[in-house]
């Protein structure tokens, strides 16, 4: 082989070329540079230049694929011929640029002057003309010779003296186009982005790409006059940018985002992201490893930040996939959020600003709806998955571009998951598959035989799409350890602050007096205006509001709400009832209206074209029937007697009412049933009658989402091939086409939709309303239901909101006014009043016989909802029952109260502060409850609060604010009644909030600019002075990154008793700096320092400083490095500390030598009670002869 130079001739080469310089063996320019491997700008990557021969060398060893340089096999696939239709064309090339090679031409002619110019008396050469850095020379012996790729050839013409040649000069032009051909991107693995398989990528035999993959395989032989590539592997495929998506696969996009554009701004009716979107931040969630040896413990566990903390994550949504710090984006993101706090309206904001491209990192945005899981049959692949049944999937022309597009680029790909109540839902999709099933993925994802669950199980498990970008939404309850551990990112939805709140308002209300009025109303009534915290709450205190001219009184309890909502939605239905004439349909599609899901369900599903059975039709409303026995009986009274009208039309309606009640009732029972199931969709197993669901879904009770249906289309074209497609909810498919014909083919087993509960909210309330008031329900069972009930097992699946929710609404509801519960119940009044009588007792019973020193937290935290929803009617009155139940509760919570760990909202904080006022003394303690400020002031405001524990960083926010609103009683007595007492030191947060709190303790002030406070803090901070015990378990891996802030603080904490230090890898160093902090803490009684990596060295410098703590009766220094010289140090101050009376120096390096030095000097310590220092390297015989000596050496 030869090196290609200009300074060489191919000697090799025949020495006739003419015979082959035909059209047999010519390529035309447009077939030699149109095929994507020739791009010149993908050639100059490289940096070698070889001329590898197929044939193998005498002597050598046969190298197949084998790279030269890198020493990799070679496993890259053929790549797929682009048809000639999708080629690039130069459009700078002149029209006259033949297709085919020519002898003559203006620019041949210009090069053949210049070069017989410059040699006219030899015999005229051969010129190859070739552009620069990147040249091609086409030799048609294939077994000897292959093209060269040359990528640093100056000047651009290489002459070529061929022996035997014609006088008559050839010349072979090689073109380069001025607007080269991108290479077209093979498919990738779903799996590991590897290349896929042959029969996906190659082209037929014989064909240019198959040469081309051919010449352009790596060189068996080094070149040294080119430098090798400084890695040893290729670099890894780089996410294709637009540029590199073929054609038909961009408009298929652009067609996405235009569907998406026009159907993600609807929320519900009336109500759209574009009118009534108000910007909400979500806060960063971060993890921490439980267990105080936090390395070897992988359960983690969220924590619950402060207010402050809180305010300075917060992230906006163009930073939720990307760190502004620099950082590798995120890949994994969990979005946590309670029901109605809008973690589906902040999705379909995503997707719309995806839509008009605001998020350009992702080229495909998939939404997969978790109640799609309902889809049990084993019918789907991954494309159709992600093409057909996302939510906004539109129709796809070329789905097998599209797909291996995403495959490809998946990097590109984001995968929004929503409807998923609950974490635990994802931990059991994170559950193991079978292998078969996995190793049947990996091998042909596109194989229509998976479940929904198994496809969503593989994608959440890295199987599937392993370097797309996932977005998980869930409520941020039960256990998830799985997903802790497997995301790296975890964001929370904030709620609406009081601006959002009235920026809300102002865009829900269009009418100005009705906006104005309806927020006055709003902030007079203080518990609802607290309630609008939850943006879905909030949306239903706009839907009483607007009614607020006919109400007396606004709602002052969460039942009182929904009950007012409910009333709304029936006056609603009973006016479209009436004024609605009758509709006669005979079709067997009924054309169902456009629902929303509102509240956490926030999705708008389209469902037009649902097949329903033909009896459906004969009832397209829920009055159908009652209607015709109204007309009945006034046909009856007109031809029989002379009735009044008025008296025949309250006839009417009266039945109108009564089977409204039964229709309730029936829809009472199933939300019961699915809220014991931990379920918003309504069991698909029982038969729900037809007036049950048009009524359900005329009142806005109940939703129906579609399930999407696929058309098989069979074509002509191609061999007949099939073509699926999917039927989208609004889009009109004909049923006939003139390719072929369209057959419709169901994807389920299920008649074509799911019912589900449109609101949470309204779920539990309809619930609560079956268990206290229906007549099916005993009195045994709703015992069993109320709650904290001791009778009642431990549940092994926690709880959903829902329950809690619902037990709520059973205790109000029977303290509820009974006038307005006419419309819940079918019982006569007296009945009605009996049963109500009956369950307030046992109600009462029940809340009166609670131990309350025995409740968690969060049970106190329910104990107050329950009793306030009680204390208080729709009217305002409260009877004597509830009376007495806030009294006992007040009066029985005990005096310290804590609410450490509970999440306390701003609803939560009212019915606390209303249960506190009207005890006696209380301590509180509100550390890691992410109380907000405002919260904060209105429960350190009490005056039976005589202490509190908060995050430090809201204490000192709450203090400025007070300072700057001139509140300088309530400023004293909040800086008086802060303790921090003890402190444990669990985040790197926690040593900035003491930093702060020192500061302000030291300079006597609380920031420089404002002198008011100085009075107040005249004597420093109470919590710094009262401080005598703090631990600091940030662990090995952040310990180190706090414990240098640690040691500029220590000094001023003078009164400080216990100090632990346990496990944070102070080191040698980190000894000599707590060793010049020992001399101001002279109060010290307990020093730990166990597990620090402490040797004889830091021991050295502590022993300086131990022996000046006259009150330190307890060191620690188990599991260090200290060897024999570092107890002989320590032998030596024992005697000059007379406090200490345990010292542990066990699992430490000391022999026997050191045993000894201790033994010895134990016999001159006389209050030492206990010494504990055995490990390995003493021996057994030493230790236990020491023993026998001194009784206080103990092994453990």
């Amino acid at each position: 082989m030869l090196e290609v130079d200009q300074d060489h001739d191919f000697g090799d080469l025949p020495e006739d070329l003419s015979e082959f310089l035909n059209d047999d063996y010519l390529l035309g320019t447009d077939v030699f540079l149109g095929d994507s491997w020739f791009n010149p700008e993908e050639l100059t990557n490289f940096n070698e230049v070889a001329v590898p021969a197929e044939q193998p060398h005498p002597g050598g060893h046969q190298h197949g694929n084998m790279d030269q340089f890198t020493g990799i096999q070679n496993k890259r696939r053929k790549r797929q011929r682009v048809p000639r239709s999708r080629r690039c064309s130069d459009e700078k090339k002149p029209p006259s640029t033949p297709k085919r090679h020519r002898a003559a031409g203006a620019d041949v002619e210009a090069e053949l002057i210049t070069a017989e110019a410059a040699n006219p008396t030899t015999t005229p050469t051969r010129i190859l003309h070739l552009q620069p850095r990147i040249h091609f020379i086409t030799i048609p012996d294939s077994k000897g010779y292959q093209l060269i790729p040359n990528v640093g050839l100056s000047p651009p013409v290489i002459r070529l003296r061929l022996p035997g040649a014609a006088a008559t000069p050839t010349y072979i032009l090689v073109p380069s186009a001025s607007t080269p051909c991108k290479p077209q991107l093979q498919p990738l693995s779903p799996v590991d982005a590897a290349v896929v398989p042959v029969q996906m990528s190659s082209s037929p035999p014989g064909s240019l790409s198959d040469t081309a993959s051919r010449a352009m395989s790596p060189p068996h032989t080094s070149i040294s006059s080119t430098k090798t590539s400084p890695s040893n592997e290729s670099p890894p495929p780089q996410s294709p940018t637009v540029h590199d998506i073929p054609e038909s696969v961009r408009d298929y996009i652009q067609k996405v985002k235009a569907h998406m554009g026009l159907t993600c701004p609807c929320i519900e009716e009336g109500v759209s992201l574009t009118s009534h979107y108000v910007d909400v931040k979500v806060s960063q969630r971060e993890t921490f490893r439980l267990g105080k040896n936090s390395n070897r413990v992988l359960d983690k566990e969220l924590i619950i930040t402060g207010d402050t903390d809180r305010q300075n994550s917060l992230l906006g949504l163009s930073q939720i996939f990307g760190d502004s710090k620099g950082h590798s984006p995120k890949r994994y993101i969990v979005l946590l959020g309670n029901a109605g706090m809008g973690k589906t309206t902040l999705i379909r904001k995503l997707c719309l600003d995806w839509s008009r491209d605001s998020i350009p990192q992702f080229d495909f945005v998939f939404l997969l709806d978790g109640k799609k899981l309902a889809l049990k049959n084993p019918i789907y692949s991954l494309q159709t998955l992600l093409l057909n049944l996302s939510s906004f999937a539109t129709s796809c022309t070329n789905p097998e571009e599209v797909y291996a597009q995403i495959l490809a680029a998946s990097k590109r790909v984001l995968i929004v998951f929503d409807n998923f109540d609950e974490l635990r839902e994802y931990e059991v999709l994170l559950q193991t598959q079978e292998k078969d099933v996995i190793t049947s993925l990996q091998k042909d994802s596109k194989a229509e035989t998976y479940t929904v669950r198994q496809l969503f199980s593989a994608i959440l498990q890295r199987v599937l799409l392993p370097r797309c970008t996932l977005l998980l939404s869930s409520r941020p309850r039960g256990s998830a350890n799985q997903l802790l551990r497997r995301a790296d990112s975890f964001l929370e939805v904030c709620g609406f602050t009081p601006t959002d709140v009235e920026a809300y308002l102002s865009q829900y209300f269009t009418d100005p007096a009705l906006r104005a009025s309806s927020l006055e109303y709003l902030i007079n009534c203080s518990y609802l205006h607290l309630l609008c915290w939850n943006p879905g709450l909030c949306r239903l205190v706009c839907l009483v509001l607007e009614q607020s001219k006919t109400l007396d009184v606004l709602p002052r309890t969460l039942t009182g709400l929904c009950h007012q909502v409910l009333r709304l939605k029936m006056e609603k239905h009973g006016k479209a009832t009436d004024s609605q004439p009758e509709v006669k349909t005979k079709t067997p599609l009924q054309s169902e209206e456009e629902t929303q899901i509102s509240g956490n369900n926030q999705l708008i599903v389209s469902h037009k074209n649902i097949p329903v059975r033909k009896s459906r039709a004969r009832v397209p409303t829920c009055t159908r029937s009652s209607n015709r026995r109204a007309r009945g009986v006034k046909k009856q009274v007109t031809e029989g007697s002379e009735v009044d009208l008025e008296e025949m039309e309250s006839v009417g309606r009266e039945v109108d009412r009564t089977e409204e009640r039964e229709l309730l009732s029936q829809l009472s029972s199933l939300a019961w049933e699915g809220v014991k199931a931990n379920s918003s969709i309504l069991p698909t197993k029982r038969t729900l009658a037809a007036k049950h669901k048009a009524f359900g879904l005329r009142t806005g009770l109940l939703l129906c989402l579609p399930l999407r249906k696929r058309l098989g289309v069979s074509t002509e074209e191609g061999g007949g091939g099939e073509d699926r497609k999917e039927m989208g909810g609004g889009e009109e498919q004909d049923l006939k086409t003139e390719r072929g014909t369209t057959e419709i083919i169901n994807s389920d087993d299920s008649d074509g939709h799911i019912l589900l509960w449109a609101s949470p909210f309204l779920q539990s309330y309809l619930a609560g309303v079956h268990l206290s008031l229906s007549k099916t329900v005993s009195e045994r069972t709703f015992l069993q239901n109320l709650p904290f009930h001791s009778g009642l097992k431990g549940r092994r699946r926690p709880q959903r909101e829902e329950f809690q929710l619902t037990q709520r609404f059973a205790v109000g509801l029977l303290f509820h006014n009974s006038a307005e519960l006419q419309s819940l119940h079918s019982q006569t009044e007296a009945a009605f009043r009996d049963m109500v009588v009956n369950r307030q007792a046992l109600v009462t019973k029940h809340l009166k016989g609670l131990s309350h020193g025995e409740l968690s937290p969060a049970q106190v935290l329910e104990a107050c909802h329950y009793v306030y929803e009680a204390s208080f009617t729709s009217s305002g009155d409260g009877s004597r029952g509830s009376a007495r139940l806030v009294a006992h509760l007040a009066a029985n919570l005990p005096d310290v109260q804590s609410f450490h760990g509970v999440r306390l909202n701003p609803p939560d904080v009212f019915t606390v502060q209303n249960m506190l006022e009207r005890g006696g003394g209380f301590c509180l303690d509100l550390g890691d409850s992410g109380i907000g400020v405002s919260g904060l002031r209105a429960l350190v405001g009490l005056d039976n609060v005589n202490s509190y524990r908060a995050c430090i960083a809201d204490v000192i926010a709450l203090w400025e604010q007070l300072e700057r609103s001139g509140e300088e009683g309530l400023l004293r007595g909040a800086v008086s009644k802060f303790k921090i007492h003890p402190l444990k030191v669990t985040q790197l947060c926690h040593v900035e909030h003491l930093a702060q709190l020192v500061n302000i303790h030291v300079h006597r002030r609380l920031s420089s600019s404002c002198t008011d406070s100085e009075s107040i803090l005249a004597d420093g901070v109470p919590a710094v002075k009262e401080l005598h015990k703090l631990e600091f378990e940030l662990g090995p891996d952040k310990g180190p990154l706090g414990i240098s802030k640690l040691w500029e603080l220590l000094p001023a904490l003078r009164n400080l008793q216990h100090l632990d230090l346990e496990n944070s890898k102070i080191g040698d160093e980190g000894s000599e700096r707590l060793a010049d902090a020992l001399a101001s803490l002279c109060s010290l009684e307990i020093l730990n320092v166990s597990q620090n990596c402490i040797g004889d060295h830091g021991l050295k410098k502590l022993a300086t400083s131990l022996g000046y703590l006259p009150n330190l009766h307890c060191l620690s220094l188990y599991s260090n490095m200290i060897s024999d010289g570092g107890a002989e140090s320590l032998a030596a101050l024992l005697p000059h500390m007379a406090s200490l009376t345990d010292l542990d120096v066990k699992y430490n390096k000391l022999t026997d030598v050191g045993a000894q030095s201790l033994g010895a000097s134990l016999r001159n310590c006389k209050k030492i009670r206990t010494l504990r220092m055995w490990n390995q390297c003493i021996p057994y015989g030493v230790f236990e002869r020491l023993q026998q000596q001194d009784g206080r050496i103990l092994w453990h």
